[in-house]
């Protein structure tokens, strides 16, 4: 079964998200900041993670730096599902290790077939 770890500080984001990829059969892991975020990932190494970039403490973009640059959790596809979306945010997220990049709000399909992408790269 595929898991998906969704980083991200909004209550409402993260239960939207969480409904469309179970129902899909995903099973799904939360986090509500960067920190947290980047802990899971090591613990349970989900298939993707979803990462917002504007959170307190650790942002998503140092989250998703650390994820990539570790040996336990550089393999995870790291999708960034952010407000910002500013091309230049988008090369930062790319820069920073993130396999892909959406801008909120998502539409159901392109959320799901981001994440098939990642998948199958």
């Amino acid at each position: 079964m595929t898991s998906v770890l969704i980083i991200d500080d909004s209550p409402t984001e993260t239960q939207a998200f969480s409904a469309v990829l179970r129902e899909q059969g995903i099973n799904v892991l939360t986090a509500d900041n960067g920190a947290d975020g980047v802990a899971l990932a090591k613990k349970e190494r989900p298939d993707v993670v979803l990462m917002d970039i504007v959170m307190p403490g650790l942002n998503g973009f140092q989250a998703t730096r650390q994820l990539s640059k570790d040996q336990l959790t550089s393999s995870i596809p790291v999708i960034i599902v952010s407000t910002k979306g500013q091309e230049t945010d988008r090369i930062w997220g790319q820069r920073q290790g993130a396999k892909g990049y959406l801008v909120k709000p998502i539409k159901k399909a392109l959320l799901l077939s981001t994440i098939d992408q990642v998948l199958n790269t």
